[in-house]
């Protein structure tokens, strides 16, 4: 199957959907996953930062360079040591979850929740901050917390 079809049958069955990846991803597929789920993000937020821009006065390139550097070279850092904390305590739990079912569960869940990201940069640049921004906001958090959750039960029930 392909990403997207992936994805949006992840919204219905992430079970499944991650049983599939398992079964056919790699190391680098799992790094791909990663760095896709941090571009969507990453391009979330263009609407957002072209609207601080003109209500500020900044320097839209300047503000979309940052932007860059946080979400496509700092972030997955912060995924990767986040994967590895979350597999030691699993670990310390008892659970015999691999660190690479781990990092595909949390990275996966990213990329499921990204197009909730996406409506979320466009409300914030279209609307402007207040309630409609905040709410699809909490929106696309419930939703990758959801997708985490659901994804390392997954890891952790196939191994137990």
């Amino acid at each position: 199957m392909g990403v997207v079809t992936d994805i949006a049958k992840s919204y219905r069955a992430p079970r499944t959907v991650l049983r599939h990846r398992l079964a056919g991803e790699s190391e680098g597929g799992a790094l791909v996953t990663l760095m896709l789920a941090c571009g969507l993000i990453f391009v979330a937020q263009w609407p957002r930062l072209s609207r601080v821009a003109f209500e500020t006065g900044q320097e839209v390139q300047m503000l979309m360079g940052a932007t860059l550097l946080s979400w496509l070279f700092i972030m997955p850092l912060v995924f990767y040591v986040l994967s590895g904390v979350v597999g030691f305590a699993l670990r310390l739990t008892g659970a015999q979850a691999t660190g690479f079912e781990v990092r595909l569960a949390m990275f996966w869940g990213l990329l499921c929740a990204a197009p909730l990201w996406l409506l979320w940069g466009l409300t914030a640049g279209f609307v402007g901050p207040g309630a409609t921004t905040n709410g699809v906001g909490v929106l696309a958090l419930g939703a990758l917390i959801y997708f985490w959750g659901v994804m390392l039960a997954e890891v952790v029930k196939k191994e137990s």
